[in-house]
């Protein structure tokens, strides 16, 4: 019998990222969470269950993200799945950021992402692993937002890593894709949440007139880590109730 693929996902603890881990996870994978925040994600490893692993790391770190994966490795076994969601965001005037400031969000949303890919794909390639790889673009991407200039940076590259890393890896057999959310309903979007007159303002330019679930973004990772996806590969796929298509408000 096939063992079960080993899926990581960082940023694990709460939100989108654990709602992809329950997507994956309802897909057959044995799930691995990583997290800075060491009681959310063992609560998370706890809720899902199955003998789901949850490991502290800050992903801002390149030698905590080695050794996470050397630990998994030692433990568990190679990571075939990985989904690059752990993030952060900075919101500030842009005239007054520092530089420590914008790469703090740098060194998590693009460096870290980059490396926790790398690290993966070098273990993929050795042990010829048709791996799977998602990370956690956004709509920022493309569309900016003044007071989160640094944000909007890192999920620019991370939509160019994602291209160029899936070329790099294609001969290989491991796909890399990502996902760009709209307004999800998360822990970052709270304060628009409590806001009428900010709610009102994503409304605007939202066309299905709603914000998103989590699981709808899980789904779509779950998708394209799966063998339905096995011909996409380079591609980001903006989950945003239509909002890129808009170029007016009414």
């Amino acid at each position: 019998m096939t063992e079960s693929p080993i899926a990581l996902i960082t940023g694990g603890a709460q939100g989108i990222g654990f709602a992809c881990a329950e997507a994956i996870k309802d897909n057959g994978a044995r799930i691995v969470l990583a997290d800075i925040n060491e009681a959310g994600v063992n609560a998370a490893a706890e809720k899902l269950g199955d003998g789901t692993v949850a490991l502290v790391c800050d992903l801002a770190d390149p030698q905590q993200i080695e050794a996470m994966f050397e630990q998994i490795e030692s433990d568990i076994g190679f990571v075939s799945i990985l989904v690059n969601n752990a993030g952060i965001a900075r919101p500030g005037d842009f005239l007054e950021t520092t530089p420590e400031q914008f790469m703090e969000v740098i060194n998590v949303n693009l460096l870290g992402t980059f490396v926790a890919l790398q690290r993966a794909a070098k273990s993929m390639v050795a042990n010829k692993i048709p791996g799977s790889i998602v990370n956690m673009s956004s709509i920022n991407a493309h569309v900016a937002i003044p007071t989160i200039a640094s944000y909007c940076a890192s999920k620019g590259g991370v939509m160019q890593l994602t291209k160029s890393s899936s070329l790099a890896l294609a001969p290989h057999g491991i796909r890399v894709n990502a996902v760009g959310p709209g307004s999800i309903d998360t822990d970052m979007l709270a304060g628009v949440n409590a806001n009428p007159d900010a709610m009102k303002m994503v409304m605007s330019r939202t066309p299905l007139q709603r914000i998103g679930s989590p699981r709808e973004i899980g789904d779509v990772v779950a998708f394209l880590t799966s063998d339905k996806a096995s011909y996409i590969t380079g591609e980001t796929i903006y989950v945003d109730g239509g909002r890129l298509g808009m170029n007016y408000t009414c």
